[in-house]
């Protein structure tokens, strides 16, 4: 009889582990296997234990999601306990399909990308159970503008935001519609994404100039001075802080590289993601 209960016991032991083990290998956002909802796909690691948050992070221009998933930003973010995440950008009849529908250009997106990273991370909080308040978005060249469009038009759609080497569009909005926190990342040798902008086309579209958008940001803050509250020089690190503004805080990370963030860009948004996550958030 003892034997018998023993062998159920082990049975029944080992059929809660293979069911566990198919409930997590059925989990979608491996490379070949998106989260699927309504407004579009995306991909996601998960960290061990209970997750902190979320860290969202937007492809550029002609990638996929899928290949952001063993970034150095993927490993560091799911070893600090953030559920890592990384939509498609996708619009098949547009002129570029793999893209993100950024303001104020003419390239025939067919869906609103605001609201349906909203939806991503709607589904990653419902599934997941994280917490919508502790979500940062960041993104890479056209996904950095993406970044930049939903922090001014949306900024309560994400606790933080950090864009690198993207900003506005021309023509650059007129304001924003409300306070946020953004830690801006750039090249000074950028010559595909530059400081000032480009023309594209023949002058049909224009990436905007960074210098002005941070304006913009600033007096959407209530930022009452051009001049940053504190500015630092580390190595080929070039920082410009504003932090005395009514609502929220702007970061500026100058580096001497071209288009591409630099090898501590993870570690150093991570840390201040979690020092925001220590503050109250912008209102």
């Amino acid at each position: 009889m003892t034997k018998t209960v023993k062998t159920s016991a082990i049975t029944f032991t080992l059929a809660l582990s293979s069911f566990a083990f198919e409930a997590k290998a059925d989990t979608c956002g491996a490379a070949d296997n998106p989260c699927e909802i309504e407004s579009g796909t995306y991909h996601m690691s998960l960290p061990e234990g209970e997750p902190r948050g979320a860290v969202v992070l937007l492809h550029g221009g002609g990638g996929r999601g899928r290949g952001l998933l063993k970034t150095n930003m993927a490993r560091r973010a799911l070893a600090r306990g953030f559920v890592f995440v990384a939509p498609n950008g996708e619009h098949p009849t547009a002129r570029f399909p793999n893209n993100w529908a950024v303001r104020a250009d003419n390239f025939g997106h067919e869906k609103d990308d605001i609201a349906f990273l909203n939806d991503v991370m709607d589904h990653v909080a419902q599934t997941q159970g994280v917490d919508r308040s502790r979500m940062l978005l960041s993104g890479f060249s056209r996904g950095g503008s993406m970044v930049w469009d939903v922090a001014c038009f949306a900024p309560k759609i994400a606790r933080a935001y950090a864009p690198s080497a993207g900003a506005f569009w021309d023509t650059l909005p007129a304001s924003c519609e409300g306070p946020v926190d953004l830690f801006h990342t750039h090249g000074w040798n950028d010559r595909t994404v530059p400081l000032e902008g480009r023309p594209l086309w023949d002058g049909a579209v224009a990436q905007g100039d960074v210098w002005q958008s941070m304006q913009i940001l600033r007096e959407a803050n209530g930022c009452t001075s051009r001049q940053p509250s504190r500015s630092a020089v580390e190595g080929e690190r070039w920082f410009k802080h504003w932090e005395d503004c009514t609502s929220g805080r702007i970061d500026l990370m100058l580096h001497s590289g071209g288009h591409g963030s630099p090898s501590d860009w993870a570690p150093r948004v991570l840390d201040w993601f979690d020092a925001r996550l220590e503050e109250p958030e912008p209102n």
